[in-house]
């Protein structure tokens, strides 16, 4: 189970999205590893202990901060 404390984790300490890394789509600093990627994962199941297995290079934290993103991203209001 990924920390119930959800909101601790502030998503920009973690994400970045730069043109020349993987087409500028969001991903975890220091890697090559996207948001999407680690959402995907969730959202099909996995847990964030076996995305850490197979991504060694990952913490909970970044976990936690791709959900934190994706939350922030699902409030966003055009006005």
């Amino acid at each position: 189970m990924v920390d119930a404390n959800i909101e601790e984790t502030p998503w920009r300490h973690y994400i970045v999205s730069t043109p020349e890394v993987v087409g500028g789509k969001p991903r975890i600093t220091g890697t090559r590893i996207p948001v999407a990627l680690i959402l995907g994962y969730l959202a099909s199941g996995r847990s964030p202990d076996e995305i850490i297995h197979e991504f060694p290079d990952l913490k909970r934290e970044h976990i936690t901060a791709c959900l934190n993103y994706a939350r922030d991203l699902a409030e966003y209001r055009v006005v």
